[in-house]
């Protein structure tokens, strides 16, 4: 009988805080979120002038946990979920550590979207989502090869999550995503009726 080994696969990190010792956290980060976005007018404009669909701190604030105590409890839950999550994809880290490089705030309006993108110069990329509206958008994610695929057919509509070509994650509040900084992922529209609150962030190899 033919044998298939898998090469090569594409890991995806998902834990949820929105319960036991942390679920109090996601709550306070979430208004800690809104009373930031409220008073951040240097990020209100980079997102009007850049086109943003709603606010993000990610050229404005650079500083976020030692701006409000929520944000300092994230890093510290973010480094152990970030250093659990490297054991797992076996990094050689040589002595050296996974480092939080930027963290910030994005509020996404309805109708909004984040076009495909990477994170360049980080190692671990994430996202952990204070608020997820129905029908709020889900995270899409691109097979790495697509540029190599060349004459390769589609993919059925019941192939396998594996298999597949795109694959989207619906998050929900709470819900924490980290995956390795090189995979090209992407926001589609916003189809709820009220915002999408989220946090992002990328570590480093210091």
């Amino acid at each position: 009988m033919a044998r298939v080994q898998e090469l090569f696969v594409t890991q995806i990190y998902r834990e949820e805080l929105q319960r036991g010792a942390t679920s109090a956290l996601v709550s306070e980060l979430l208004a800690a979120a809104h009373d930031i976005a409220a008073a951040d007018r240097a990020g209100q404009g980079w997102s009007k002038v850049h086109d943003y669909p709603g606010y993000t701190s990610y050229a404005s604030l650079n500083d976020l946990p030692d701006r409000h105590p929520a944000f300092a409890d994230l890093v510290t839950v973010l480094d152990r979920q970030v250093s659990a999550f490297g054991r797992m994809l076996e990094f050689d880290l040589a002595g050296r550590r996974l480092t939080l490089d930027s963290l910030w705030i994005n509020v996404l309006k309805p109708g909004g979207r984040h076009g495909s993108h990477i994170h360049p110069h980080s190692v671990i990329s994430g996202t952990l989502y204070l608020a997820v509206p129905k029908d709020a958008s889900a995270i899409k994610y691109e097979d790495p090869r697509l540029p190599m695929l060349m004459a390769a057919p589609p993919k059925k509509p019941s192939a396998k999550g594996k298999n597949e070509t795109f694959v989207s994650v619906a998050p929900s509040p709470g819900t924490l995503l980290l995956w390795e900084s090189w995979l090209r992922h992407e926001v589609p529209v916003n189809h709820a009726k009220a915002e999408r609150v989220s946090v992002s962030f990328n570590y480093r190899l210091d």
